[in-house]
C-alpha cells in the first residue's frame, strides 16, 4: 500500500512540476512583452499572453537543446516582440545560454515545416515544459499532436 501512494504522488508532482516560460522572467517583462504582442498583433490578451509564455519556453529551450528549432506562426509573434525588448533578450539569452541567440528568419517563409515546428515541440516537452497545443499549428495542422514521424513519408 505504501508503494501505491508514492507512485501517486510521484504522477501528481510530474503534473504539477511542468514549466512555464512565463516563470522564467519578471512580471513587468512578461506584461511588457504581452502587451507588444496584443497592441501590435491584434491578439486578444490572454491569448498574448499564451503565445508569450510559449515563445519563452521555445527561447530557453533553444539555448539548451541541439534540435534546430523552429517556432510556429503564432509563437512566432512572441518570439518577435521579446526580440524586440533587445536589452531584456540579451540579459535571458546571456542568463540561459551563454551567448546570443540570433534570430535567422527564412527567406520567404520556406523553412517553417510541420516536422520541424513538432521537433520544436518535442524538445520543449523534453526540457520539461508545458505546451499550449493550439498554439503549434503549421497552415492548420497540429504541430504538437503528432509523433516523431510526423510530416515524413510513410514508411520510410
Amino acid at each position: 500500500m505504501h508503494h501505491s501512494n508514492k507512485e501517486a504522488h510521484a504522477m501528481t508532482a510530474t503534473t504539477i512540476d511542468l514549466r512555464t516560460g512565463r516563470a522564467l522572467v519578471d512580471d513587468d517583462l512578461f506584461s511588457s512583452v504581452a502587451h507588444f504582442v496584443h497592441v501590435h498583433s491584434g491578439q486578444p490578451m490572454g491569448r498574448a499572453e499564451h503565445i508569450v509564455d510559449q515563445a519563452l519556453a521555445f527561447v530557453f529551450t533553444a539555448a539548451t537543446t541541439t534540435v534546430n528549432m523552429v517556432p510556429s506562426d503564432d509563437v512566432d509573434l512572441g518570439l518577435h516582440a521579446f526580440i524586440l525588448h533587445t536589452e531584456a533578450y540579451a540579459e535571458f539569452c546571456d542568463r540561459h545560454a551563454g551567448r546570443f541567440l540570433h534570430h535567422n528568419p527564412a527567406p520567404g517563409a520556406g523553412g517553417r515545416t510541420l516536422e520541424a515546428v513538432t521537433a520544436s515541440v518535442h524538445a520543449m516537452k523534453a526540457a520539461g515544459f508545458a505546451i499550449r497545443d493550439e498554439l503549434w499549428t503549421v497552415n492548420s495542422e497540429s504541430a504538437a499532436q503528432c509523433d516523431a514521424d510526423c510530416g515524413r513519408p510513410y514508411g520510410k
